[in-house]
């Protein structure tokens, strides 16, 4: 150990090191506008982030971290001025062009502070935030982040996208918020120039690639029908005086869909042990449905119907396929874990299925309810994505 080596000091405005800090570039920005930013748990965690940048430069800027606001008292309070009513920055198809169509009054701005993945998440996990009416602008060039890939040129920054919005909101004098971009253009500088002197990391150097695809991936990817199962249980946290959990887990949601073909099953399977706050807290399922649900024996004649012989069941480890066992629900004889596939063709552990296919950017859609339905979409990715490689890894074989 160097013992010379001084701590890190972070400065306690912008939470940065002191040798990166950027507080010298901030101009605070009065404005009519509010804004309110609804930021992912995984942004606040982001070091070169830029919501902070735009909190510290807008006195009128707050940030909410969070994934589900349904409850959030001060999200609605905010969103309740009828003198500055919210609008939400997101480019949908029904959203008014800032530049064509401003509103006439002042507004309270939501932004989604989030990667672009992230964003379609939380604005599904609130439907009242996506409901609300919607404004969006197109870009004049491409986005200043270059520490941070986006997806397209039409994408920039959090901040970027607020310099924009507030420029045509408040067009009386719309180059003032280019101070809103010093600061963050400082810090671009700052990250470009300590990179180019120590160099990347170890751990974000890409690793040799040893292993060719078409020696990985399956045979069984290149014609069967493929199913992506996902399923949600009925469980109790381990307790510590029993040494166990006081129950087993229990299946008591099933869905699973087929690979390019349509086909789609979707089953809620009514608790037989005492309920425990895992399927409402955590799977999003909600009590009366699952009161509502099936008995063991319907849903294992229903998922017997949708399996026929030869398919191949693909899961994100085997989770799902312990609750089908436990309650005799048949399997397919050839099982794929995609998890492990997809750490094989990346060349390194793939983590949850949601970061990988945020880190992919693969494009996917709820395909049941809550959150297991949402895993089951994430699935399909997955897998389509994995058949894309095979048939690459087949042509150049």
């Amino acid at each position: 150990m160097n013992e010379s080596a001084a701590p890190r000091v972070d400065c306690r405005r912008c939470r940065r090191p002191l040798s990166t800090c950027y507080c010298a570039h901030v101009t605070p920005i009065d404005t009519r506008t509010r804004i309110v930013v609804f930021q992912h748990p995984r942004e606040q965690r982001k070091a070169i982030g830029t919501a902070r940048i735009a909190a510290l430069c807008l006195p009128s800027a707050e940030i909410l971290v969070g994934v589900d606001f349904e409850g959030h008292e001060r999200a609605r309070a905010l969103l309740a001025d009828a003198d500055a009513p919210a609008v939400l920055l997101y480019p949908a198809p029904d959203a008014r062009d800032l530049a064509e169509d401003p509103p006439k009054g002042p507004v309270t701005l939501v932004v989604i502070d989030g990667t672009w993945n992230q964003a379609k998440s939380l604005l599904r996990r609130n439907p009242w935030l996506q409901a609300l009416p919607k404004v969006a602008f197109k870009p004049a060039k491409p986005s200043e982040y270059r520490i941070r890939r986006e997806p397209s040129d039409d994408h920039v920054s959090t901040i970027e996208a607020m310099a924009h919005a507030l420029a045509r909101l408040e067009a009386g004098d719309p180059a003032r918020f280019e101070a809103l971009l010093t600061p963050f253009r400082a810090m671009v500088e700052t990250q470009v120039g300590f990179a180019a002197r120590v160099g990347e990391p170890r751990w974000r150097r890409p690793r040799p690639r040893r292993v060719r695809p078409d020696r990985i991936l399956p045979a069984a990817l290149r014609g069967s029908r493929l199913v992506c199962l996902i399923g949600e249980a009925n469980a109790w946290p381990f307790d510590r005086a029993l040494g166990a959990s006081p129950h087993p887990h229990e299946l008591v949601y099933l869905c699973a869909a087929a690979v390019g073909g349509g086909e789609r099953i979707e089953r809620m399977l009514a608790p037989r042990l005492p309920l425990s706050a895992s399927p409402v807290a955590h799977a999003r399922l909600s009590l009366e449905d699952l009161k509502a649900g099936r008995t063991v024996e319907e849903a294992r004649a229903d998922w017997h119907a949708f399996t026929r012989p030869g398919d191949v069941l693909c899961v994100w480890g085997h989770h799902a396929l312990g609750l089908l066992q436990r309650d005799d629900l048949r399997l397919p004889e050839r099982v794929i874990d995609l998890r492990a596939l997809a750490g094989a063709v990346v060349g390194t552990r793939p983590g949850a299925l949601e970061s990988l296919v945020e880190r992919l950017e693969l494009p996917w859609q709820a395909m049941g309810l809550g959150r297991g339905g949402e895993r089951l979409g994430m699935l399909v990715a997955v897998a389509e994505w994995l058949v894309a490689a095979a048939r690459a890894a087949d042509s150049h074989a």
